[in-house]
């Protein structure tokens, strides 16, 4: 039977993908960020799968409508609860009931996180404080909890999306890069800590995405289908991957990128 949690809970339901999961595929998930396109589409691909689904999410209407199409969708359990995930002094009690809640963990998803105004970041420090704080601050409290749940227990799959604008610093964004270039090295740290104590750090890079978070950019007709994002995200969650560039072209396109030298770098336009 589901519930909706008292605690403190966000897209619209899309088109079914994937079909049942082998009976290896993680159980009992808790979504942070629940209602941004790729983890949405995750999700729906979990629900297929009969996985047992705790989400969260700042937008109250927008998640209690993802919960419903997950529950139509197979999901043996969901529960949710609605939460400014910038507020980092919740998050100890937020993460210990959603837990309690799912009755375990086997994988957690953080999928939290604004682009924000590169222009206005320029100009005002308190605007590119709060995109460094959301990508990256809330993020490293979310992170020092959940590894510390799972260490003890050796078991556990934190797969967090960063972004390929965090391999390298260019103009058009990169106050955005930066927080996902800390998150990233952050990343990089807990898996060297964590993974000999059987707990998987899965870094997520995707390249620009359909999603709600890119509306209006240019040139968006050529960017990712979310729901083939989320199907490389759920693949590699299931092989406890280390990393995962998705698209995959991105690995050889920020292996160019990372190895311009910086006296040709920074006359570019990019």
């Amino acid at each position: 039977m589901s519930t909706t949690s008292n605690l403190p809970a966000a897209s619209n339901a899309a088109t079914a993908v994937a079909a049942k999961a082998p009976s290896s595929a993680p159980k009992k998930i808790l979504v942070l960020g629940a209602t941004s396109g790729i983890a949405e589409a995750a999700c729906r691909i979990w629900a297929n799968q009969g996985a047992s689904l705790f989400l969260v999410a700042r937008n109250a209407e927008k998640l209690a409508a993802v919960a419903t199409d997950l529950r139509t969708r197979g999901a043996s359990y969901v529960d949710i609860a609605v939460a400014d995930l910038d507020n980092t002094d919740q998050h100890p009690a937020l993460l210990s009931h959603a837990i309690n809640s799912l009755g375990g963990m086997d994988v957690a998803l953080l999928a939290h996180g604004i682009l924000g105004n590169q222009a206005q970041a320029e100009e005002d420090f308190n605007t590119a404080a709060h995109i460094i704080y959301s990508n990256f601050m809330s993020q490293v409290s979310l992170l020092t909890w959940l590894s510390n749940h799972c260490v003890p227990r050796r078991t556990g799959v934190l797969a967090v999306i960063s972004s390929v604008a965090g391999d390298r610093g260019r103009k058009s964004n990169y106050v955005y890069g930066s927080s996902k270039a800390g998150l990233t090295a952050f990343l990089a740290g807990l898996r060297n800590r964590i993974d000999r104590e059987g707990v998987t750090v899965l870094t997520i890079k995707p390249g620009p995405v359909k999603t709600a978070m890119t509306v209006g950019m240019p040139n968006r007709e050529k960017f990712a289908d979310p729901d083939t994002v989320a199907q490389s995200i759920v693949n590699a969650v299931a092989a406890k991957k280390d990393t995962l560039y998705v698209p995959f072209v991105w690995s050889p396109i920020m292996f160019v990128i990372r190895s311009i030298p910086e006296r040709v770098f920074k006359k570019l336009n990019l």
